[in-house]
């Protein structure tokens, strides 16, 4: 089983990590193509192209001046520790022992607008480059036309390695289209978490963030291999609902 999230616009570099192991990205060749393109925008260029303040627009800018390699422990920290959202709280990665980063590094994939497809445990330098920026680029008008199959083929990659072919997918819609679901060598099932607003059941935002962490969470602390043992999640009052629920959908409601 491999599960894969979204990355996080917030990001914590200040708090330092509550593990020793790390990993190195496995496409930063990548990564280093689109930052040379960043480093030729302005600030304001930046304010435009990410939607975002001057003040956000210059930090970053900075970060992606800044951004070199090699990454180590000193220029970097691990993805699943330096991103800092609501997923990311539902994970609670600063709870893992190194047996949980073991089975992490294993089982979840981060899809990311530079990094491509993270690791857990690969080190990253700070950004902010969602995946559905405009970045006009020698292979497209945006960063989907950029990364084309690289991430799906990445993905294979990882689940010959797990020697199971179900992929998870915890990711936002956005994130998400950045893989070929027609090229992925596995069944595709989508968990769903939704709120019972006025005898409605409908997504709200804030809330499934949070729940898909607390998904990830579960299925590393118990290293679940089954997706029928996912049916068991009921953490934060969530219960599994199989009127809603098909075989490539697995619906949560509360």
């Amino acid at each position: 089983m491999l599960i894969v999230i979204s990355p996080a616009k917030k990001l914590d570099f200040k708090s330092p990590p509550n593990t020793q192991l790390y990993s190195t990205p496995n496409l930063l060749v990548h990564s280093k193509i689109l930052i040379e393109d960043l480093k030729k925008c302005t600030i304001e260029d930046l304010t435009k192209l990410m939607n975002v303040s001057y003040g956000l627009a210059e930090i970053n800018l900075k970060r992606f001046l800044d951004w070199s390699t090699p990454f180590n422990t000193d220029n970097a920290k691990q993805a699943i520790l330096a991103f800092n959202g609501d997923v990311y709280d539902g994970i609670n990665a600063k709870s893992f022992s190194d047996k949980d980063f073991n089975v992490a590094q294993k089982k979840l994939r981060i899809i990311s607008g530079l990094y491509g497809l993270l690791k857990p445990l690969d080190l990253i330098q700070a950004y902010r480059l969602s995946m559905g920026t405009k970045l006009s680029n020698d292979r497209g008008k945006n960063l989907y036309g950029f990364w084309g199959d690289i991430i799906t083929d990445e993905i294979n990659n990882s689940l010959e390695e797990t020697g199971n072919n179900i992929l998870i997918n915890l990711a936002s819609n956005e994130y998400f289209k950045a893989i070929n679901k027609n090229n992925i060598k596995a069944d595709i099932i989508e968990v769903v978490f939704k709120e019972n607003k006025n005898g409605i059941y409908r997504v709200v935002s804030f809330y499934a963030k949070k729940a898909r962490g607390l998904m990830t969470n579960f299925i590393i602390k118990n290293n679940i291999n089954n997706p029928e043992d996912l049916k068991s999640f009921n953490l934060e009052n969530y219960y599994f609902d199989e009127k809603q629920s098909t075989k490539s959908k697995i619906v949560f409601i509360r």
